[in-house]
């Protein structure tokens, strides 16, 4: 799915990346993950990057705060009553633990419908407790176990409000015409395409700079800034007051999120997808690792943090992701996940 003036090279994620994150074992480097990043502010500007900026790409669920826009900006989720709970559910990537379906559960109720009008496909929670629940009752998983069903569940409810059909991942969908729209003004780039994501709605193209400038946006929106500026910040106000429901448990939107000394609304995307809005230091951050590596992009993110003054270096949830250990099977440390050198201040 693309339009005339999509660029004829389609591998820019790798043209032009830069070594963000290292693996070592014993003395030497044993891997090395490349990518792209930046940090806007809130003019859009790169203040600093790594790799090329101009790098075309998907940001995969790390759109999601502005794929939730319209459900705020419309008066959908004022309509239908929905706090920040619902709020920060609707721009998760959850694990489908029961804190997360219960919610979800509620929400749809709430607008009449089931688990047969989501359009994001089962999927089997990464939740240990729920995981091993279906396992030992030969269940099997649901839509609202999808790590996308608060994405969707908002999707629904605009859909409601617009008076739009079930088919609302449909492209032509006035709830798509909304997202898209969103995502072209906010990114400040007209998008040259878009694709189905794993959850089967549009995810639109941008570019590095593109995403880093959205979320310098959301990081400078005040409230009284317009209705727009009013929805980000509910959206990103409802993120960092419920970290738990924006992952789970010892994931690392959720976990530095919590260790963060400064108020950040964290979100990774697929493959090695990660951005963060910092509201204190105004500035928005968008990394791309270009093989995909969720390792790599939990790294690097954690040192872009440390290096804008939110995160501690020796925080024990820093050290998880950033200069984290390597174990064998014996526990043995063998290596370790590091940023390379110059990431950190």
């Amino acid at each position: 799915m693309r339009r005339d003036d999509l660029p004829d090279d389609r591998r820019p994620q790798v043209t032009n990346a830069v070594p963000l994150t290292e693996i070592w074992r014993g003395d030497i480097v044993e891997s090395l993950h490349l990518g792209h990043a930046v940090i806007c502010n809130g003019q859009g500007e790169v203040i600093e990057g790594w790799g090329d900026a101009d790098a075309v790409t998907y940001p995969r669920s790390s759109a999601k705060m502005i794929q939730a826009m319209p459900l705020v900006d419309s008066g959908a989720a004022d309509a239908f009553g929905l706090g920040p709970r619902q709020l920060a559910l609707a721009c998760a990537s959850h694990q489908g633990a029961a804190v997360h379906t219960e919610a979800v559960n509620d929400w749809i109720h709430g607008l009449g419908l089931s688990d047969d009008d989501f359009r994001c496909g089962p999927q089997m929670p990464q939740d240990r407790a729920a995981f091993n629940h279906l396992i030992k009752t030969d269940g099997s998983p649901c839509q609202v176990h999808n790590n996308c069903s608060g994405k969707h569940a908002g999707f629904m409810t605009l859909s409601k409000h617009l008076n739009g059909g079930p088919e609302y991942v449909d492209p032509d969908h006035p709830v798509q015409r909304a997202c898209f729209e969103a995502f072209e003004e906010l990114t400040g780039e007209r998008s040259p395409g878009f694709a189905p994501d794993g959850c089967n709605a549009p995810n639109s193209i941008t570019t590095m700079r593109g995403i880093g400038r959205a979320m310098g946006w959301f990081a400078n929106a005040t409230t009284g800034g317009g209705v727009r500026q009013d929805a980000a910040v509910r959206l990103r106000e409802a993120m960092i007051a419920n970290p738990l429901l924006v992952a789970g448990e010892k994931r690392a939107c959720t976990e530095l999120m919590k260790a963060c000394h400064e108020p950040v609304a964290l979100k990774t995307g697929a493959e090695g997808f990660f951005v963060a809005i910092a509201p204190t230091k105004k500035l928005g951050i968008a990394l791309k690792a270009a093989d995909g590596s969720t390792r790599a992009a939990n790294c690097t993110i954690a040192a872009l943090l440390v290096r804008i003054g939110v995160l501690d270096p020796q925080h024990p949830a820093t050290l998880k992701f950033m200069n984290a250990p390597i174990l064998n099977r014996r526990k043995v440390r063998t290596g370790i996940v590091k940023p390379v050198d110059g990431l950190l201040p």
